[in-house]
């Protein structure tokens, strides 16, 4: 591998971790940038599918952007393969936790996202992207009535009320 194509790799794990930190600071703006106009995704095996790049980015600010939803989500282990000089595919591992204090749900899970991206004017962008969960389990707040959401970038613009 020579060191272009480990500078191209690097990019691309870049503009990643861009889509994940704009999903979870709910930066809809920014996200736009990520994508090319034609992006497609499927998510939980084509459970949820769209087709552009204002429409994915629609759906995700429909379902996350609210005070009460707070979520990590986290990519690990990154195999970048380059497939031409503008092309790539990317297989990523996903955990993530959300937190919903409106419905008083916990989620967690893990995934496998596969993605491919393009090359154009200088710059990486995503052109598919999409997961197959490996598991997700949802639990209810109200059964641990000694949960509590103590920091929030929504709810306490991310200082804890925890008394030091």
């Amino acid at each position: 591998m020579t060191i272009q194509e480990l500078l191209e790799i690097e990019e691309i794990k870049r503009l990643k971790y861009a889509y994940m930190r704009c999903v979870d600071t709910k930066a809809w703006d920014e996200m736009k940038t990520l994508f090319v106009p034609e992006a497609t995704c499927s998510y939980s095996a084509g459970h949820y599918h769209y087709e552009g790049r204002d429409a994915i980015v629609a759906w995700l600010r429909k379902g996350m952007d609210k005070p009460a939803f707070h979520s990590t989500h986290s990519v690990h282990q990154p195999e970048i393969r380059l497939t031409g000089p503008d092309t790539a595919e990317g297989t990523w591992k996903l955990e993530d936790y959300v937190v919903d204090t409106e419905y008083d749900i916990v989620i967690s899970g893990a995934a496998f996202y596969q993605d491919r991206y393009v090359k154009r004017d200088g710059r990486w962008l995503i052109l598919h992207t999409g997961y197959e969960r490996v598991f997700e389990q949802i639990e209810s707040r109200k059964d641990r009535p000694s949960l509590k959401l103590t920091a929030s970038m929504w709810t306490t613009g991310g200082a804890s009320r925890i008394k030091a």
